[in-house]
């Protein structure tokens, strides 16, 4: 044998003895989880296969999972892992976590095992969970959270109308926050992580200046100053003169509606101490009605009508409905329609 071959086959020797120790070395490693490799924020490097299912079955069982907490505007939401019936799949984590400790070829391997190399590889486990209890929390959330829009509306008083802006309202967006909390849940520790609430802004649906669009016709009573004032957008279009009711049988104050309108209607008389021997009665119309031309429904039985006792008006003289002219009662009466608002101040 000549030396060149003795010398080749001594060098072809040697590499197959670097190649089986390095095979050998790998696979007395296979079953070991390289470091820097952490699943769900535990270390797991080092361990093999059965010490680390074992630490992360302890470490990410749902009582030692950190919560997550909700902050919606100023207040603060607590969600547990066992309340959202968390269960890490830690066999298919530890099985991801060993296959990418086992990346690379086997010299590659076996350097870095030798060299002190680390991997960097941070698995996130498959979570189940409950989303029903997950979407139960979320609208908790949004019931507590959500403010709706304050809408542009009218300022009454018996002798103006005012306009006051609307405000926006808030809600939460519960798909997102669902699906925030989601991929949250699931990690060790007891260091809550902390969600903010996405949320949208809602509009008012009705704007300052939709207002006229929105109340064409208004009407306000004064009943101290014996006066009913009509408001087509908005603006004051008529005064008429009137009665409201006497001292026990006051006309009702508040913000009312027109219910119904009636031409010459019988009088349904109420079945009151005062209405004497009629309590009960349907006068129809005539010169015993007292309810003369025209009746606007406002509310409790108490309504707009003309008078023949037109002596009366500038007074509190009539058993609780707003009295008028009878041209005046006409004259309003075609001017307004039902569901027109009617505050009485």
């Amino acid at each position: 044998m000549s030396r060149a071959l003795w010398i080749l086959l001594a060098c072809l020797g040697v590499l197959l003895a670097v190649a089986g120790g390095a095979f050998a070395y790998d696979s007395s490693t296979s079953k070991t989880i390289a470091p820097g490799v952490s699943v769900a924020g535990v270390q797991v490097g080092g361990m093999n296969t059965e010490e680390a299912t074992k630490v992360l079955t302890a470490e990410l069982g749902a009582e030692n999972q950190a919560p997550v907490v909700v902050v919606a505007g100023n207040r603060r939401f607590r969600l547990t892992a066992q309340q959202a019936r968390v269960k890490v799949n830690v066999s298919a984590a530890v099985e991801k976590a060993l296959d990418r400790s086992r990346s690379g070829w086997i010299g590659e391997r076996v350097w870095r095992n030798i060299s002190g190399g680390k991997v960097s590889a941070a698995i996130n486990p498959h979570v189940r969970l409950s989303l029903l209890e997950v979407n139960r929390f979320v609208d908790s959330v949004a019931k507590q959270t959500d403010r709706s829009p304050v809408e542009a509306h009218l300022l009454y008083t018996s002798t103006s109308l005012g306009t006051a802006d609307g405000s926006n309202g808030i809600a939460v967006s519960r798909k997102p926050l669902a699906n925030k909390i989601v991929a949250s849940l699931g990690h060790s520790g007891h260091s809550a992580v902390v969600i903010k609430a996405p949320t949208t802004s809602v509009a008012p649906k009705t704007t300052r200046a939709g207002l006229v669009e929105s109340y064409p016709t208004v009407i306000t009573v004064s009943r101290s100053g014996f006066k009913l004032y009509l408001w087509k957008g908005l603006k004051l279009d008529r005064t008429y003169p009137i009665a409201v009711g006497m001292a026990g049988l006051e006309t009702p104050t508040g913000l009312y509606s027109i219910q119904d309108k009636q031409e010459n209607p019988s009088w349904h008389v109420p079945k009151s101490a005062w209405a004497g021997a009629l309590a009960g009665k349907v006068i129809p119309p005539g010169p015993d009605n007292p309810i003369r031309a025209r009746w606007m429904g406002v509310a409790a039985g108490a309504g707009i009508h003309g008078t023949s006792a037109e002596g009366s008006l500038g007074s509190a003289a009539s058993h609780g409905c707003i009295r008028m002219a009878v041209s005046d009662v006409i004259d309003l009466y075609d001017r307004v329609s039902v569901g027109d608002p009617v505050y009485i101040n």
